[in-house]
């Protein structure tokens, strides 16, 4: 162990309360994850030079996507930590699953649920799915960077344990220094995937379908299984065949559709 661990930051995970009513820094990373996604997605899609001959989203349609990415992203993201995370409890506690303040949240089922209001919205304005994919995956890093910085926050989510002179010893995680693994995530699944994606818009992955929501699911993918190689499972389910984990299960098909899809969109004659 250590010789030296860093204490726990005193966050209080409430941003301010009035009366009754408490603003917590996870719903607000939600909340400014979609609003300023949404505003992102919407300077994307007025720049035509990233577009080539392909016909960007309306933006009346990028204003409609906000709610349906809302409720697809807090319905599914609930359903999913249901179905895959603690399937057994909630059958005997059926009155608690949608009880979404008490927490527990999957991102593979807010990502499900997402993709699932896009093509809704995309439906409801008769027009093709592929442009508002590629700008919602665009930006989906902006709100994975603000999400795992509120789990730092609320000090959930913890690492394994570990001697590195940057652990952490968490509230709630007992006396164990342990990884940091909410700010690995952070730095993965957000700075560098956002990163490797504004380079791949600049050298013109808009213009092909479905490149950029390739890339995204690939890389986000393969960040979180190397995240999960530091997070601490969660204990209802740890480590599950070959010491995998659930995080890391449920990013083997995303990476592997992702791959399909870059496939798909490199083969394709680039509308430039």
């Amino acid at each position: 162990m250590p010789v030296f661990a860093i204490p726990f930051p005193v966050f209080d995970p409430v941003l301010v309360s009035i009366g009754p009513l408490s603003i917590r820094w996870y719903a607000l990373a939600y909340i400014g994850g979609l609003i300023i996604g949404n505003w992102l997605c919407l300077r994307l899609s007025a720049t035509p030079s990233l577009w080539g001959q392909r016909i960007p989203p309306s933006e009346a349609l990028v204003d409609d996507m906000l709610l349906y990415a809302a409720l697809g992203v807090v319905l599914g993201g609930r359903l999913g930590y249901v179905l895959f995370y603690n399937l057994d409890y909630f059958l005997l506690h059926p009155d608690q699953i949608l009880s979404v303040w008490q927490g527990g949240m999957s991102f593979h089922g807010g990502l499900a649920g997402c993709a699932l209001g896009l093509y809704l919205s995309c439906r409801r304005h008769q027009t093709p799915s592929a442009a508002l994919f590629d700008v919602a995956a665009a930006v989906a890093p902006l709100g994975l960077f603000l999400g795992r910085i509120a789990n730092f926050i609320n000090g959930e989510l913890w690492g394994r344990p570990t001697d590195v002179e940057w652990a952490i010893i968490f509230p709630q995680g007992g006396p164990i220094p342990r990884h940091p693994s909410q700010l690995y995530e952070a730095g993965l699944e957000g700075l560098l995937l956002g990163f490797v994606l504004i380079l791949a818009i600049r050298l013109g992955a808009l213009q092909r379908p479905w490149l950029v929501s390739g890339l995204f699911g690939c890389g986000y993918g393969l960040a979180r299984i190397v995240s999960e190689f530091f997070r601490e499972p969660d204990p209802q389910l740890g480590y599950l065949m070959g010491g995998a984990t659930m995080g890391m299960l449920l990013s083997i098909p995303l990476v592997l559709l992702g791959l399909l899809m870059i496939w798909s969109a490199l083969k394709q004659r680039t509308h430039a």
